[in-house]
């Protein structure tokens, strides 16, 4: 497989499943490739900050988790809107 197929394989299976964490050989099965050349695709994906490395080995999204939930707006009603809701 090209690298830049495999790179862009690699790429959309993190971002269609967050929370993806693979070992190098878990991504190997995955991708039926050798395990050099999935080995150098993870790395350059932790080189572009995509991918970094998890203190088991395991290879993960940078920004998993990282990105807080994003409250709800709150309205204020019009003053004429208030008054007719007191009445």
């Amino acid at each position: 497989m090209p690298h830049k197929t495999l790179l862009d394989r690699i790429r959309a299976e993190y971002l269609e499943m967050p929370g993806l964490r693979l070992k190098l050989e878990q991504a190997q099965r995955l991708c039926g490739v050798e395990r050099s050349q999935c080995k150098v695709v993870l790395d350059a994906l932790v080189n572009e900050r995509f991918l970094c490395v998890k203190p088991d080995g395991a290879y993960a999204r940078l920004t998993d988790g990282g990105m807080p939930r994003p409250r709800p707006a709150k309205v204020m009603a019009p003053p004429m809107a208030r008054q007719a809701r007191a009445k």
